[in-house]
């Protein structure tokens, strides 16, 4: 081979990126990744304005504008549900820029070929996810405060709330465009590390995902995530005991609650398998069902971060659901089986305004499930070429897509349910169950209470889990159907 032959296909690969260096944008995922970016960033902006106006209403009170206490509870929040929204974005990111890098095997196996180091392929994502961060970000900050500002007035008329000093465009308001942009970079670094264990000799295939087999064969990755699972597990039992003498348990509890979130992040194509496949035998055994049940399992990389966004969108706002009614479930029972009527609505009013604000995150989550789905059925064009070309009808095909959408997102979402019945149970416990039954009793007996779960919240995921199995099932089962399998097939 002659030293022009091999400067050939780095020529047109150099010449190609330097004419259209932003033509990767065109690929599929990374306009859902930009729009996730946005939605992080505006719900962010949206927050900070809001917790400014109220503190500014409340500065302008003169019965409690001198007190604090308020105003710091609203920075909590506003610092607690950015930090949910953020975590939430940067998984689905993470994942959708490994789904895409499998989707790249060839070509980086390629550049690898032809003299391409991993570690500038790497970087090279790196950089991509940093634009992708920052179109996202300035689009959320624009379209944020323009939010704000409608709100703000709709405010000011609805609470006869008169002139309040307020500021909408603040420096403040970049705190939030700058965390997404940075997170969506290190979510595009960390999910192009399938880049690093690419061979040359990939070159000749297609895209590739880990098999079963070889997601149980990485010990120390698996290891890890069930060290965090079983770690977080015992901090959250631990916390909620320590909650039946003091308040402070749920400090313990709280961090239990993030080790056991991210050991399941870590260890999801080791955990979500097994609850896939008995959601499958749900769907029958027709020879649609079943490929749709063994797609899902096949490569259980692509079908856990395809469903660990739900799960994370899911349990969230089923734990804040969960964590009011245990809540008053606590206080009821501290104080002998009734509560006031004015402190039950205040608690109802608040977690209805709390599952509103968490559910953004269950958005972005809904966002990543469609984008991951509609690039993986891109990438398994050959695959569903091969199908029809073996005489599956479009109409089957259809079916199979449709039936893995409703395999992944039943299987987030009993999971979701279940984890946020248990950490929406523990916060609460561990945070009043120092409570004593009798307040007159020279020991205090803390008290201990079942989680109590909310039925129209539950009921409301369940319907949204139908509707987003519909709407994420939309566009991928029409690329499925439109290329010929010839075409599909000659790829």
């Amino acid at each position: 081979m002659t030293a022009a032959t091999i400067d050939a296909p780095v020529g047109l690969l150099a010449r190609g990126s330097a004419s259209a260096p932003l033509a990767w944008l065109r690929e599929r995922g990374m306009g859902a990744s930009i729009l996730v970016a946005a939605i992080s960033t505006a719900f962010g902006v949206l927050l900070i304005s809001a917790t400014g106006y109220i503190a500014a209403m409340l500065s302008a009170d003169p019965y409690i504008g001198a007190s604090g206490v308020l105003g710091f509870v609203n920075g909590v929040l506003t610092v607690l549900l950015l930090g949910v929204a953020v975590y939430v974005a940067s998984i689905v990111t993470a994942n959708t820029f490994a789904t895409v890098v499998a989707g790249r095997t060839r070509r980086i196996a390629l550049l690898r070929l032809i003299g391409a180091s991993a570690r500038s392929q790497r970087s090279e994502i790196g950089q991509q996810g940093l634009i992708v961060g920052v179109i996202g970000a300035f689009g959320g900050l624009v379209g944020g405060t323009a939010l704000a500002a409608g709100g703000v007035w709709l405010a000011g008329r609805m609470l006869a709330a008169g002139e309040v000093p307020f500021d909408l465009v603040r420096i403040e308001l970049l705190i939030p465009a700058t965390i997404v942009a940075l997170t969506t970079w290190a979510a595009a670094w960390a999910g192009s590390r399938r880049v690093l264990t690419v061979t040359p000799l990939e070159a000749l295939g297609g895209s590739v995902e880990s098999s079963h087999g070889a997601v149980g064969r990485r010990s120390a990755h698996n290891i890890t995530a069930l060290v965090l699972g079983v770690v977080g597990a015992a901090l959250l039992a631990l916390g909620i005991l320590a909650g039946l003498v003091s308040p402070l348990g749920v400090v313990i509890a709280f961090l239990g609650g993030i080790l056991s979130f991210t050991g399941l992040a870590l260890g999801a194509a080791w955990v979500m398998p097994p609850v896939l496949r008995l959601v499958g035998r749900l769907f029958g055994s027709s020879p649609t069902a079943r490929l749709a049940a063994e797609n899902a399992l096949r490569y259980p990389e692509r079908s856990s971060r395809m469903a660990i966004g739900v799960v994370m969108g899911v349990a969230l706002v089923t734990m804040f659901a969960v964590a009011m009614e245990s809540a008053k479930a606590v206080m009821t029972a501290a104080a002998g089986g009734a509560l006031p009527v004015e402190l039950t609505t205040a608690l109802d009013s608040f977690a209805a305004i709390m599952m509103g604000l968490v559910a953004v995150s269950a958005v972005i989550a809904g966002v990543g499930l469609v984008n991951l789905l509609t690039i993986g059925v891109v990438q398994r064009r050959r695959e569903l070429g091969l199908l029809r070309a073996l005489g599956v009808s479009n109409r089957q095909i259809r079916r199979m897509v449709l039936l893995e959408a409703a395999h992944i997102t039943i299987a987030a979402t009993t999971t979701g349910l279940v984890l946020g019945v248990l950490h929406g149970w523990a916060g609460a416990q561990s945070l009043l169950g120092s409570i004593p039954l009798d307040p007159s009793a020279t020991v205090a007996v803390g008290t201990f209470v079942w989680p109590a779960v909310p039925p129209w919240p539950v009921a409301a995921i369940v319907a949204a889990t139908a509707l987003l199995t519909m709407v994420a099932a939309v566009i991928p089962t029409r690329l499925a159907t439109r290329v010929a399998p010839v075409e599909a097939l000659a790829e």
